[in-house]
């Protein structure tokens, strides 16, 4: 507990929790050892880097699913983010985990993302496949072990191992019991990384982090209906037969019959968030009646996931994004859109790799004598962490004719 003084006890969130949560006092550390803070736990901490990092504050004109400019109230990586975080506290607290952990790893989980979305690291994805490829969660690492430059003595944020192996991890383990990556070759960073420090990549996470992951499915399950009826390219009349939304928007009508479209549309967004949730919350209470986890290593240690949707749910939910691919995110006006910008992404990489002056100082500098593996990673790296607005100003700068998109 907080030392005493004239205002009282300090509070540091060492409160109490399952046994199966992470308990910030049992930490396994930072890579680089620092002193404990007077006024915050370790997760607490990470928290805080993590929001005043320049990559938290690029999500805010990095694209969800509409650009940007397209109007001003759609979801961008920022507000997506956001309302991970505020979903995957509500989940740890309804579970009894420590939600600044849970909070920390839904706030981090997209750094790593490209400008314009998917759209963008498909780009870059195909510009660096002779050289490993390109990953938004790898580069959620390199962004938080490597690019971050902020503190006098280490690169990156120096996050604690549960935020880090949350990050990694939150959507399952990467490899099996030898090693093996379970979707291919593991990624090059997270070996390299996982050799220094390692994130015991062939278990499960955290329920911390399960928790971030699935609020993450939860949160653009429903804000993209609201961004997508928003744009007028879903309709409430699409969504009557639409898995799961279907009956939620039927019930609103029910109680609602004379609601205006748009309320309509924001008390179903509402609902639907409310069913999952509870959904998530009730399967994870069973998944722990049957496993009993009574530590965090046995949550690492288990043969499934403690948090995770019903079996009906699930089915429903994949469903639900089916509907949303085959409406929404393949819709032509959408796919218009992804197709200029994938061209700005491929334009920018070509350039940048072909004549690394064309960056600014303080990149350009590192690649006189490089090599082409690491010219394309250092490219990648930048073109990454890019908005879409700074993209497209790049684009402007060097080409004559660029995409019609911002």
């Amino acid at each position: 507990m907080g030392p005493q003084g004239e205002l009282g006890e300090i509070g540091f969130g060492y409160r109490p929790r399952a046994s199966y949560a992470c308990d910030p006092a049992m930490t396994r550390g930072r890579f680089y050892p620092e002193p404990e803070s007077a006024t915050r736990t370790p997760f607490q901490r990470d928290r805080d880097r993590i929001i005043h990092s320049t990559a938290f504050r690029r999500l805010k004109h990095k694209t969800q699913v509409f650009i940007a400019h397209e109007a001003d109230h759609y979801r961008t990586r920022l507000t997506h983010s956001i309302e991970v975080a505020q979903i995957a506290r509500a989940l740890a607290r309804a579970l009894c985990l420590d939600e600044d952990l849970a909070e920390a790893v839904a706030l981090v989980h997209d750094f790593g993302h490209t400008p314009f979305g998917h759209t963008g690291e498909d780009a870059l994805d195909r510009k660096m496949a002779e050289w490993g490829g390109f990953d938004h969660n790898e580069q959620s690492l390199r962004v938080v072990t490597k690019l971050e430059r902020r503190y006098a003595e280490f690169d990156g944020l120096n996050l604690v191992w549960e935020t880090l192996e949350g990050l990694v991890k939150h959507n399952g383990p990467l490899t099996d019991a030898n090693g093996n990556g379970l979707d291919g070759p593991l990624r090059k960073s997270i070996r390299d990384f996982d050799a220094l420090f390692p994130l015991e990549l062939a278990s499960y996470a955290s329920m911390e982090a399960q928790s971030a992951a699935i609020a993450d499915d939860i949160a653009y399950d429903a804000h993209d209906i609201d961004d997508g009826l928003r744009s007028g390219l879903l309709t409430l009349s699409m969504l009557e037969d639409a898995p799961l939304a279907g009956a939620i928007l039927a019930s609103v009508r029910d109680r609602y019959p004379d609601l205006d479209p748009v309320r309509t549309g924001h008390e179903l967004m509402r609902r639907q968030i409310t069913v999952m949730v509870e959904d998530v919350i009730a399967e994870a209470q069973r998944r722990v009646a049957e496993e009993r986890p009574g530590s965090p290593e046995a949550v690492r240690a288990a043969n499934r996931a403690m948090v995770g949707f019903s079996a009906p749910m699930q089915e429903k939910e994949r469903d639900l994004k089916a509907f949303l691919y085959s409406n929404l995110y393949r819709h032509p006006d959408v796919m218009a859109v992804r197709a200029e910008a994938d061209k700005v992404v491929e334009d920018l990489f070509d350039a940048y790799f072909a004549d690394p002056e064309l960056m600014p100082e303080g990149w350009r500098g590192v690649l006189e004598r490089a090599g082409p593996q690491v010219r394309a990673r250092h490219v990648a790296d930048f073109l990454a962490g890019m908005t879409d607005t700074y993209a497209l100003k790049e684009h402007r700068r060097l080409f004559d004719r660029s995409p019609d998109i911002g």
